[in-house]
Order: structure tokens, then C-alpha cells, then sequence
């Protein structure tokens, strides 16, 4: 029987630790063949070449794109991509298009599988973003023919966008899956490979909000100054590429050589689970506050409407992009124990419900027509 080849977009470090359980499970399968188009902050120096990790990882069949320079909008970015899959899948076949969440290459990548009548499984849809990531994770759903979510929360938000319950399935988040695994390294070890030597320290990872570039180097300033203040020690991660990043690096500028902090493009995304593991706190607005965190029972400080909306727990604290409200919250979180850990997004199987999923015929019979199916309760009015 042929191998069905199953190819997965990754275009950041984020999506890629998502996507990597799912990527292991069809590598090890008899039944099927991994292949990996990589992309977007993959292929950036600045963001420290995070391909790199892909190869690392022991894949094959890893085909590379660069679909933008440093600073271009991400419509073009979009577009970008759209051509470069699209010559890829010209001479490439694949019989499954994998991509994942909210980013412009996982609309790229569904616009191109819809179009060339490819099936298109998205991860992680049904999940509230905010921002313009609301509306590119729900275009995505749309332009998709199957849809691989983490709760019934999620599956639910698809049936209200008119999609049909049987091309759902209901598997929880694949980076819960590493998370919870038992492979992952030492402390020790994440403090050595980083020369992190400061006994406590919090995570800070914030991203560009897109719908407030105005107002975005006045709120990383806001975030900056309440570091410097709070006395204690941290691990900064570079944000997304987004629009309005430079400001947020403008400010980072005035971290460099601090010694009670250590900037980072990107941490390999194993480390970075065990340092947030391990973290006092997290702090800023991404969204690993608002779901990994909580897995962990790490508090979390949510600066700012970039989460509004999403998964509320009690260890994550919101405070407005302002710096006393931000020292406040430091203060906190700084002061809480680890809580118990939140499944919410799932249990650590994922990887295993997608091939259960994909090992079925029902998946391969999906037809690529879709039509909205209405809702029982408003059909009619």
C-alpha cells in the first residue's frame, strides 16, 4: 500500500513545538510519510535560525522557504508564501496539508490547499486569539476540511462557524504532550546550555499587538521600566516578527549586558518548557501565559487586551500595559506558589487521537467541497 505523505507547515518556533508530536507520530508510522515545508522566523538570522531545531529534531524531507526580509508587512508576507507553497506543491504531491493556529502561513498554507483542492487539517482552531489573529485563525478554519481541536470549547466555536461536526475531532493540544512527557531535560542542564546562573528569575515574552501599533512602544517602555524596577532577575525572549517588533526591540536595547537579565532570539522549545517549569512567573502577552502556564500551575501576568477573551485560570493575573499596575503584578505573582496543574487543553495523548485519526479512512474520504451547515437552532429564521 502506498505511503500517504502528510505535510506540515511550521513557520515559527512556537508552531513548531505544537506541531513537532504530531510530526514524530507520522515519521514513526508504516502507514505514512512526514514531510516539513518550513518557513517565515524559521529562516531568519535575527531570530536565531530556528530551522536549525527542525533538522536537529531528526526529520527528513525538510524543504525550506524564505518568504520574507526583516520589516515587510505581513499581507506581502502572506503573499510571499501563498507562491512559494504553491510552486512546492506543483512539484510535490501530498495527500493531508497540516497547519496551525493564527499566523499568515497557516493562511497561506490553507488558501493554497483549498484551492488546489488539497485536504487541509488545521490544529488548534476554535481558540479565541484576539487581535487580527482572531479573524486569520477563523479564515483558516473556513479554508480547511478538517479540523484537529483541543477541547469542546473549541469544537463548538466550529459549529457556530457553520462547520460539520464529523470533520472535528476533539484531540487537545499536541505541545501538552511534551510537556508532560517524561524526556525532557534536566534544569540543570537548560541553566547550563543558556548560562542562566541566577537562582530565580521570570519569563518575559511580549509580542507586538498589531491593532495598537500607536500606543505599542509606549506600553513596552511601560513593561521595560517595571523590570528595572522590580529588582529581581529574568529571561527575555525576542517577540514575533509582527509589525511594531522594532519598538518592542528599542527597549529590550536597554537589557543588554544587565546582569540580572538574559535576552535570548529563541530558546529550543524542550528548554523552554523546563524553565517555565521552573519560573517564578511569566510575564507579558503571550499566549504560553494563558495555556502553557497553567499547565504547569506557574502564575502568569498578562499584560494588555493582546489575550482578552481567552482561557481565564486563577494563576494568571491581568494588568494594564502601565508600569505601576505591571509592579503590582510582579509583586503578586512573585509572592504565589505553584498551583495545581490545569488539563484544560489536554491530557498528553494528542499525538496518539491524531493517528488513530489518520490510520481511519473517514479522514481520507473528506470530500474538499465544503457548504456551511447551519446551526438547527437558526436555520429558517
Amino acid at each position: 500500500m502506498r505511503r500517504r505523505r502528510v505535510l506540515f507547515l511550521t513557520g515559527t518556533r512556537a508552531d513548531f513545538g505544537k506541531l513537532k508530536p504530531l510530526m514524530q507520530a507520522v515519521m514513526e508510522s508504516p502507514r505514512h510519510e512526514c514531510v516539513i515545508f518550513a518557513t517565515g522566523m524559521h529562516l531568519l538570522s535575527r531570530y536565531g535560525m530556528t530551522v536549525d531545531e527542525v533538522y536537529k529534531a531528526g526529520f527528513r524531507n525538510i524543504y525550506t522557504y524564505m518568504n520574507q526580509i526583516h520589516g515587510e508587512p505581513m499581507e506581502l508576507v502572506l503573499a510571499n508564501t501563498i507562491t512559494g507553497l504553491s510552486r512546492f506543491l506543483h512539484e510535490e504531491h501530498v495527500d493531508l496539508l497540516v497547519v496551525h493556529g493564527d499566523r499568515v502561513e497557516a493562511l497561506a498554507g490553507a488558501t493554497v490547499g483549498a484551492l488546489r483542492n488539497l485536504l487541509v487539517a488545521h490544529i488548534e482552531g476554535g481558540e479565541l486569539s484576539g487581535t487580527v489573529d482572531e479573524l486569520i485563525r477563523h479564515a483558516v478554519t473556513k479554508l480547511s476540511h478538517v479540523h484537529f481541536v483541543a477541547n469542546a470549547a473549541a469544537a463548538d466555536r466550529l459549529r457556530q462557524l457553520g462547520e460539520a461536526p464529523q470533520r472535528t475531532y476533539v484531540i487537545g493540544s499536541p505541545d501538552v504532550d511534551v510537556m508532560l512527557s517524561e524526556s525532557l531535560p534536566r534544569l540543570d542542564e537548560a541553566r547550563q546550555h543558556y548560562d542562566i546562573r541566577f537562582p530565580e528569575y521570570g519569563i518575559v515574552l511580549f509580542h507586538p499587538v498589531t491593532t495598537q501599533l500607536p500606543h505599542l512602544r509606549r506600553h513596552a517602555k511601560a513593561l521595560v521600566d517595571a523590570l528595572l524596577a522590580s529588582g529581581r532577575s529574568y529571561i527575555v525572549i525576542y517577540p514575533n516578527n509582527d509589525p511594531g517588533c522594532s519598538d518592542i526591540f528599542a527597549e529590550y536595547e536597554r537589557l543588554t549586558d544587565h546582569p540580572r537579565f538574559r535576552v535570548f532570539p529563541s530558546i529550543r522549545f524542550e528548554y523552554f518548557l523546563v524553565l517555565l517549569r521552573h519560573a517564578r512567573f511569566m510575564i507579558g502577552n503571550s499566549s504560553a501565559g494563558v495555556r502553557e502556564a497553567p499547565v504547569y500551575g506557574v502564575p502568569s501576568v498578562n499584560i494588555g487586551d493582546r489575550q482578552h477573551n481567552r482561557f481565564r485560570h486563577p494563576t494568571i493575573l491581568d494588568a494594564a500595559p502601565e508600569t505601576p499596575a505591571i509592579l503590582d503584578a510582579i509583586a503578586t505573582a512573585g509572592q504565589r506558589g505553584g498551583a495545581d496543574p490545569c488539563h484544560y487543553f489536554g491530557d498528553g495523548r494528542s499525538a496518539q487521537r491524531f493517528m488513530e485519526v489518520l490510520n481511519g479512512e473517514a479522514l481520507w474520504e473528506t470530500p474538499t467541497e465544503k457548504q456551511f451547515l447551519d446551526q438547527p437552532t437558526l436555520a429558517g429564521l
